[in-house]
Order: C-alpha cells, then sequence, then structure tokens
C-alpha cells in the first residue's frame, strides 16, 4: 500500500479548506483503516468551512474533516475481532472512550473524553480514515457505499424524531433540507399522524413535496405559518417541532407554533445566539427542549436500519449532487446554495 494520501485539511482558523497530500493513517491494535468510498457534506463542514463561531471551538487544528462516510475495511489491528478486511463499515463519528460515566450509563454520546471525527479526529474527507474497531458500524455485504455515507445523518434525523413519542403526534419540521427530509421519512414511517414541512428555499421545497405528497408544506418567507399551522390545529398548535435550520427566526417559530406541554427538538446550529421568549413559548408551555448532537449509540444506528428495511421510506433521492473529492469547493457551494440535497464527495482513483 502507498504511504501518502490525497485529504482535505482545515489549516487554521481562516476561512477555506486545503486540499493536499498527507500520510496514510497508521493504525493502533484496536484499529480499522477504512479506505473511504463515499462522503457527504453535513451543514457543520459548511460552518467549518467558513470558520463559523458555532462549530470551530469542536475543531482542533490543523485537522482532516468530514465525519460522514462509508468505505471498505483495508487493515484491521492485531486486536480487532469482530471486523475485518472487506467489511463496509461507516464511522459512528463521536469516538467513545468506554469506561466514563456517561459511556457505563448508556450515554456514549456524551463521554466525557470524546473525540469527533473531522474536528478533534482526523475525518472521512480523505482516501483512508482510521477509527477504533468500537467505532465501526457494520452495513451487510452489497450494502451502497453512497447509502452508508448517509446513515450518519439519517441518524442525526431519527434521534431527533424519536427523542420522545411521535406516534400519532402532529409535527412540524423546520428546514426541509437533506436532513429535514431524512426527518420527515422518519417521522411518517414512525407513526405521526400529520406532518408540514417548512422550507424557504423553493429548490428545496419542491424536491421536499415531490418526495413527500402527503405532507403539508410552508414556506414561511411567503406564508404567515404560525397562522396555518394554529388553524390546522384546532387552535393547539404542533405536538412536536423538529428544528433543523439553525436560523433564528425558524427557532423562534418553533416553539411560537407549539402547543402546551409540546417538544422540541432542536438540531440546526445557529452561526449567533438566538433570543427567545422563556415565559410566553417555554416556561408557560410547559414545553420540553431536547438539544439534539449526533445519535444515541447504537441505539439510532439499529433505529435507521430497521426504518429503511421497512421499505417506506427511500433517503437515496435526497441525494442530488456527486463531486471529486479535489472539487470540494464547488461541493460545498452547492450544498450551501439551497438548490441541492445531499452533496457527496469521493477520493479520486
Amino acid at each position: 500500500m502507498k504511504n501518502k494520501m490525497k485529504a482535505l485539511v482545515k489549516k487554521d482558523e481562516a476561512p477555506g479548506f486545503e486540499y493536499k497530500e498527507v500520510d496514510i493513517p497508521t493504525i493502533g491494535p484496536g484499529d480499522v483503516l477504512i479506505k473511504i468510498k463515499a462522503a457527504t457534506i453535513c451543514g457543520s463542514d459548511i460552518h467549518a468551512f467558513h470558520s463559523s463561531p458555532g462549530i470551530m471551538h469542536l475543531l482542533t487544528l490543523p485537522r482532516i474533516v468530514g465525519h460522514e462516510g462509508c468505505g471498505e475495511v483495508v487493515a484491521v489491528g492485531d486486536y480487532v475481532t469482530s471486523i475485518k478486511k472487506g467489511d463496509i463499515v461507516s464511522p459512528e463519528p463521536h469516538i467513545f472512550c468506554g469506561h466514563c460515566y456517561y459511556c457505563q450509563t448508556g450515554a456514549a454520546l456524551n463521554c466525557q473524553n470524546m473525540e469527533l471525527l473531522g474536528h478533534n479526529a482526523d475525518g472521512v474527507f480523505a482516501e483512508y480514515v482510521k477509527v477504533p474497531e468500537t467505532d465501526c458500524w457494520k452495513h451487510p455485504a452489497g450494502t451502497s457505499y453512497e447509502l452508508g455515507a448517509i446513515y450518519e445523518p439519517l441518524g442525526v434525523a431519527v434521534h431527533g424524531v424519536l427523542a420522545d413519542d411521535i406516534s400519532g403526534k402532529s409535527v412540524a419540521v423546520f428546514g426541509c433540507g437533506p436532513i429535514g427530509q431524512f426527518a420527515i421519512g422518519a417521522a411518517t414511517v414512525f407513526g405521526a399522524a400529520r406532518v408540514f414541512g417548512l422550507e424557504v428555499a423553493p429548490k428545496r421545497l419542491a424536491m421536499a413535496r415531490k418526495m413527500f405528497p402527503g405532507v403539508t408544506f410552508i414556506n414561511p418567507g411567503e406564508q404567515d405559518a404560525v397562522k396555518i399551522i394554529t388553524e390546522a390545529t384546532d387552535g393547539l398548535g404542533v405536538d412536536v417541532s423538529i428544528e433543523l435550520s439553525g436560523n433564528s427566526a425558524a427557532i423562534q417559530q418553533a416553539f411560537k407554533v407549539l402547543r402546551r406541554e409540546g417538544r422540541v427538538s432542536l438540531i440546526g446550529i445557529p452561526s449567533k445566539p438566538v433570543e427567545l421568549e422563556l415565559n410566553k413559548d417555554i416556561i408557560f408551555k410547559e414545553a420540553r427542549v431536547f438539544g439534539i448532537f449526533g445519535r444515541e449509540v447504537w441505539l439510532t444506528w439499529w433505529r435507521v436500519r430497521n426504518l429503511l428495511n421497512t421499505g417506506k421510506f427511500d433517503p437515496m433521492p435526497v441525494i442530488t449532487h456527486r463531486f471529486p473529492l479535489a472539487d470540494y469547493a464547488k461541493a460545498i457551494e452547492m450544498a450551501e446554495s439551497g438548490a441541492a440535497g445531499k452533496v457527496l464527495l469521493y477520493p479520486e482513483e
């Protein structure tokens, strides 16, 4: 095997990435080496590209970025027993220690010693990535690498949707980008009675309408979303708001349309502090608020597999554009344009 690879690196605090040649990672006895076949761009990658304060505090630099990926195992450490060469795997981006308080109490997502792929551990926007055996999700033989690459963002959506009971509930999804569309699909499959989708980008709105004809879609830039949802729910508001855009106005609306004792899942990353009416919209409503940062390990991954196994939701049409890793700048521009679904990167051979 060669000892050099191409990778996308966040070099310093300045905006932008650098496409450069770096050393292929050296694995330890408990590690696996994955040859990345497909990776997708997350909103946090866009934040990192622009050096947004909302994400930069998580990065140690220089750093190979990217955390949504899938590939083939090409080498395993001496102590690895559950993964073998040739397996198709996706890495869980939250690298957990396994022995802290949170890991021992079933909450590895919040590990006290956690490393994050693409943030303080080298990520998947590269030809190869090294991860511990314990952070590998093994797919069935024959799984497409592109499907494997979107398991992680699918998991974010599923975790947000299933943070509490969804069956028979009315749900408002704020932001119909890729994870928003995954959330709509998950909410529908897992039993939501009625779903509202809110999006201001015309092309994303059109794409979502095509994928989910049974959903009520609203453009908050042109329509009074609070009035429409309130009237459609007999003046109560929705049972569940799921916020994915990170836009301050959308976050505020997510609480405005919520009924008393309703639930909000906050997933989108704001680029600046957000002002909320705590008394009116949260305290007096007895609203329950969930911050969503990734997936429950490994519960959410099993839920994603179960979601896909129903055959009721095909997430693959959400991938709309594909670029070689070297064309990352064009890919990021497309991903943030509002004209694309999920944007995929693949390392050049």
